[in-house]
């Protein structure tokens, strides 16, 4: 086993130099948000569907566009509007009168990357028709069903729920959604730079540094990635803990209405490991699976009215089980 776990640490470090240099053509384009862009490329290794959550201007429609460019696939931005149709993103059949027979447009889903953009202005059957795509991997139009190529993702933003013009994602879509990431105002200085650049230069375009089959190899070698038994225990108590918090015995069970559901073991297993292959390991940490647990948490727990009163979020709730959690 000692043997195994040094092979792969030696197969991991002989990849960072590319992350490094992935990693160097987003930053010709985004400045800051480093938390924001590793959990992008995180998503995009390990094969997982992200909503991405932030005031506007933030640079998430941004972020997600220039990661995609650096990949050799087919991308594709949908601007989800209240007027948007699901064939409008699926396709649709259309009639031709010489043949007197129908055949099938595919619409912009079928590409490699999908950037949802606003994915929360538009309606509830419109953000439903993403279901299919997201977890089968595949589109039905009419009686045909149609493979789609891999890697397949969606990269979705959202603007917060509270804003006018917006509404809530079903909880079945949102769950298909590995990673929630809540992105954050630049700091002074970021912001400094980010207008210095805006202002007096022309926009930068990133290389196309990762091929798709790279990156299929990349998956291939996140999940041989060793996660220890007692960290797979690790990862089931503070899901379980969401889902019986009685049983902390810290009075968390007034705030959770649901916990979280089995998908969130299975995302928290497979982001832990692509988080240590970000660090340079062949091997997953406690602190691996802490440092993530918010990010695949947080929308899929439902807080009571209590929570909400006492103006608590998801984020406060899981900090009070990380707290309590016994870390192996």
């Amino acid at each position: 086993m000692q043997n195994q776990i040094q092979a792969l640490n030696t197969e991991v470090e002989n990849v960072q130099p590319k992350l490094r240099e992935i990693l160097s053509e987003v930053e010709k384009v985004i400045v800051g948000q480093r938390y924001l862009v590793e959990r992008l490329l995180m998503g995009l290794l390990i094969d997982g569907h992200i909503l991405v959550e932030g005031v506007p201007g933030l640079a998430k429609t941004t972020a997600v566009k220039t990661l995609a460019q650096i990949v050799e696939a087919g991308f594709q931005r949908i601007q989800f509007t209240p007027d948007l149709l699901p064939a409008d993103i699926l396709g649709t059949q259309i009639y031709n009168p010489k043949t007197q027979e129908f055949f099938v447009k595919k619409g912009p889903l079928f590409h490699h990357i999908i950037l949802a953009d606003e994915i929360n202005r538009a309606p509830a059957k419109v953000q439903s028709a993403l279901l299919e795509a997201m977890q089968e991997k595949q589109i039905t139009i009419g009686d045909e069903t149609f493979k789609l190529a891999e890697p397949f993702i969606v990269m979705a933003t959202q603007n917060p729920i509270e804003q006018e013009g917006t509404y809530p994602l079903p909880e079945a879509q949102v769950d298909r959604f590995m990673l929630k990431l809540k992105v954050n105002y630049p700091s002074r200085q970021e912001e400094l730079l980010i207008m210095d650049r805006v202002a007096n230069k022309k926009p930068v375009a990133p290389g196309r540094v990762l091929a798709p089959q790279t990156l299929l190899q990349y998956r291939e070698l996140i999940r041989r990635i060793y996660i220890d038994p007692k960290i797979n225990d690790y990862i089931i108590n503070i899901v379980f803990a969401t889902r019986e918090p009685k049983s902390l015995g810290i009075g968390v069970d007034r705030y959770i209405a649901y916990g979280a559901s089995p998908r969130a073991s299975i995302y928290l297993n497979l982001i832990a490991k692509a988080h240590a292959f970000m660090q340079g390991r062949g091997f997953v940490v406690p602190q691996d699976v802490k440092t993530m647990a918010f990010d695949v948490l947080r929308h899929r727990i439902i807080l009571t009215f209590e929570a909400e009163a006492e103006g608590l979020s998801t984020d406060d709730v899981l900090k009070k089980i990380l707290d309590q959690v016994e870390v192996p």
